[in-house]
């Protein structure tokens, strides 16, 4: 069960990334975060209401707030190191990430046996290759590497958090509730201070900021771009993206939920390498969707990160 937990993880994160990174082409990031994890809690209410789940209050829930004050710093700084670039170095590294819950799991005393450390190793190559990593071109900026780790290791701190923060499956729909809440209060705390700072809580009309030969903005569309017809424009673009904002929302928590039983069932250590192969989920749903082309490495990294699967879920 624990490999199967495990794996639909992989599939909800790799999935939600892969949705998440086509919204952030049209609406800024702190937005599709907030309202993507708004929806969530909306949702995550509603369940913990009906199955009685508020009875499961207790310590263990800071673990969940914990979890959910590092999501959202763990995620601006990955959207922070993606823009610094290359995304071919950027995306491999944060799935590096895994050796947090792989830590607890040994410093908890867990002992794969043989084949499962092959494993571990082999998959984790794997991750790390289905990115592309770019091993030439121009170098990277030292700020966008320690974005990228400081982003990675949240991510791993946040898998090892919500996996203490519920002992049965009514306490982990309050958990993700309350997680989702503070991920709320956080990210929408983030927003406020960047549109304080100038910066957009909502998509720009097309041309709003297109000057013309003299440097001028141009009439028309530009004008219409601004003030009022550009926050009609912009919230038009957030309501058509609905859908698509709950999905990513919703499978984000499904695959904290997933995790969460992936690791109370079996091993932190397999549960943790097995829950990380998302982004080659990510890159195959590049390809299907976007008709992207695999690079050999990334090719290979697929492959690897099979094999290793194969050996981790024996």
């Amino acid at each position: 069960m624990t490999a199967l937990f495990a794996l639909a993880t992989s599939l909800l994160w790799g999935l939600a990334d892969f949705g998440g990174g086509l919204l952030t082409r049209r609406i800024p990031a702190l937005t599709v975060v907030v309202v993507s994890q708004t929806i969530a809690v909306a949702v995550l209410g509603a369940v913990v209401i009906a199955t009685g789940g508020w009875t499961e209050w207790g310590p263990q829930l800071w673990f969940a707030v914990a979890a959910g004050l590092v999501g959202p710093v763990a995620m601006l700084a990955f959207y922070k190191a993606l823009a610094l670039g290359p995304m071919g170095v950027v995306s491999p590294l944060g799935s590096l990430g895994v050796a947090v819950p792989v830590g607890v799991g040994l410093v908890l005393g867990e002992r794969p046996g043989l084949a499962q450390f092959a494993g571990i190793a082999v998959a984790v190559a794997g991750i790390v290759l289905a990115g592309g990593p770019e091993l030439r071109g121009a170098p990277v900026q030292r700020r966008a590497v320690l974005l990228t780790l400081l982003a990675a290791f949240g991510f791993g701190g946040v898998m090892a958090l919500i996996a203490e923060a519920s002992s049965s499956l009514t306490g982990l729909f309050l958990a993700l509730f309350v997680q989702r809440v503070t991920n709320v209060a956080a990210g929408g705390a983030a927003l406020f201070v960047s549109v304080r700072r100038g910066g957009r809580a909502l998509p720009e009309a097309p041309g709003a900021e297109g000057p013309d030969a003299e440097g001028t903005a141009t009439e028309g569309t530009a004008a219409e771009g601004s003030g009022d017809g550009g926050m009609r424009y912009g919230m038009g673009v957030v309501r058509a993206a609905l859908p698509a904002l709950a999905f990513v929302g919703l499978a984000d928590v499904a695959a904290n939920g997933t995790y969460s039983m992936a690791a109370q069932n079996g091993p932190v250590t397999v549960a943790a390498v097995l829950s990380s192969v998302y982004p080659v989920v990510t890159a195959l749903a590049a390809r299907a969707v976007l008709k992207e082309r695999l690079r050999g490495v990334q090719a290979a990294g697929a492959g690897l990160a099979l094999v290793g699967t194969v050996l981790l879920a024996s």
